[in-house]
C-alpha cells in the first residue's frame, strides 16, 4: 500500500483546507502555494507508538485529525521503541525503505538515532517557531528530532493501601507488607535516579557513582517486584495486583479514570522528569517523506497538542495549553521552572551514553 496515491485528484479547495489545518495558516493565504508544492499522497503512513492509553491518545489527538485534513490513513505500529530502533538503523544502512514513516520515541533513543545520522532534518516545519524551549533537542544541532511533551515517573499507589495519605518516600517500596505488590519497568527506566537518592546517593554523582542506586535496587529485588511496560501498570492497578509502582503518570491516571482508587505523588527524594520525541527516518520515497513530516508538524500544532497531551495528562510543548482540570497545580504536571526544579532531570547526553548499561545492570540484579 505504501507509495500508492488514492487521493491525487483532490480539488484545490480541499487541498487548501488540509494545508491550513496542518500549518495553522489561513487557507486563503497558504492554499494555492501548498497545492503547487505538495507531492502525491500515500494511501497511508505508519507511525510507531506505545500501546494502551498512549496509542489511544495519539489516535484521537493527532492521527484522526491528520487523516481528516489530508485523507491519508494512519496506521499505528506498536513495536517497542527498543525493538524498532535496530530495524530502522539496518534499513538506512542498507539503503532500504524503513519500516515506519514516523517514530514516536523516547528523547534518549531519538537522540541516539540522530547521532547515528538516520533522522531527517525537521527544521523547515512551520510549527517549530511557536514551541517552548523544552521542544528543542539537547546536544544536537538543528532539529533532527523534536520533543513533544514532558512526563514524570511518579510514585503511583493504590489509595486503600495508604489510608494515612500519600507515601513520603520511595523507601516505602521496601516495606515487607508490599512484597509481591510493587511494580517497575522491566529495564528500570525512570527509576534509576530516584533509587540513587533513595539509596543515600546524590544526583550530582550520576553517572560516576551509581552504587547507591544499585544497592537500593538489590534490596528491592527481595520484594519480588512485577516488571512490565506501560499498559501493564494500568492493568495491574485495575486487576488489584499491585499497591505501588514507579510509572509514568499517564498509566496511573488511566486506571483512576476507569474508576480504580489510584493516586500518585512526587516523593521527597524527587522523581525523574523526561521527554518523548517524534522523528522521521531517512530512506523514505520523497512524497512519503513530505507527508511524514507534515504529520509531525500537525502533532506540534496547538489543537493537536491540546487533544493529545490532555488525554495523556502531560504538559505539551505549545505555549498556552489548558492543563486538564484534575492535574492543574499537580507537581507531577510541571509547567514552570520552579516545578521542574523539584524534579530530577538527567541530561540527555548522559542518558545516551549510560542508559543502556543501566538497563543491563538493573536486569542483572533482577535476574540474579
Amino acid at each position: 500500500m505504501r507509495g500508492a496515491s488514492r487521493r491525487q485528484v483532490l480539488k484545490g479547495g480541499v487541498m487548501a483546507a488540509a494545508g491550513a489545518a496542518l500549518t495553522g495558516t489561513p487557507a486563503l493565504v497558504l492554499g494555492r502555494r501548498a497545492f503547487a508544492a505538495e507531492p502525491a499522497k500515500p494511501a497511508e503512513i505508519i507511525v510507531r507508538a506505545w500501546g494502551g492509553v498512549w496509542v489511544e491518545a495519539l489516535d484521537k489527538g493527532v492521527s484522526q485529525s491528520f487523516t481528516e485534513a489530508t485523507g491519508i490513513r494512519v496506521r499505528h505500529d506498536l513495536t517497542e521503541d527498543n525493538e524498532i530502533q535496530p530495524k530502522i538503523w539496518a534499513a538506512v544502512a542498507q539503503k532500504r525503505v524503513p519500516p515506519i514513516h514516523v517514530n514516536w520515541d523516547t528523547s534518549t533513543n531519538a537522540t541516539k538515532s540522530a547521532l547515528r545520522g538516520v533522522t531527517e532534518d525537521l527544521s523547515d516545519l512551520s510549527n517549530l517557531s511557536q514551541l517552548l524551549p523544552v521542544a528543542k533537542p539537547i546536544g544536537l544541532e538543528g532539529w533532527p528530532i523534536v520533543n513533544t511533551y514532558s512526563y514524570v515517573y511518579v510514585l503511583a499507589y493504590r489509595t486503600e493501601a495508604f489510608p494515612d495519605g500519600a507515601p513520603k518516600s520511595w523507601k516505602v517500596m521496601l516495606d515487607p507488607k508490599f512484597k509481591g505488590r510493587v511494580a517497575l519497568y522491566n529495564d528500570g527506566i525512570g527509576f534509576h535516579p530516584s533509587a540513587q537518592v533513595a539509596g543515600g546517593g546524590k544526583v550530582s554523582d550520576i553517572p560516576a557513582n551509581m552504587e547507591p542506586a544499585w544497592e537500593f535496587i538489590r534490596k528491592l529485588k527481595a520484594q519480588q517486584p512485577l516488571l512490565g511496560e506501560d499498559p501493564d501498570f494500568t492493568n495491574w492497578f485495575q486487576q488489584g495486583e499491585i499497591d505501588i509502582a514507579c510509572t509514568i503518570i499517564s498509566n496511573a491516571r488511566e486506571a483512576k479514570q476507569n474508576g480504580i482508587k489510584v493516586d500518585w505523588t512526587v516523593p521527597e527524594e524527587g522523581a525523574k522528569v523526561d521527554t518523548d520525541a517524534l522523528w522521521v527516518p531517512k530512506g523514505l520515497p520523497e512524497s512519503e517523506l513530505y507527508w511524514a513530516k507534515q504529520y509531525v508538524n500537525h502533532a506540534l500544532s496547538k489543537g493537536a497538542q491540546q487533544a493529545w497531551t490532555e488525554k495523556l495528562g502531560l504538559p505539551g510543548v505549545q505555549p498556552g495549553l489548558t492543563p486538564p482540570a484534575d492535574l492543574a497545580g499537580d507537581p507531577a504536571y510541571p509547567t514552570t521552572p520552579e516545578d521542574f526544579a523539584r524534579l530530577i532531570s538527567v541530561p540527555t547526553p548522559v542518558l545516551v551514553e549510560h542508559e543502556r548499561e543501566w538497563f543491563q545492570t538493573f536486569k542483572e540484579i533482577m535476574q540474579g
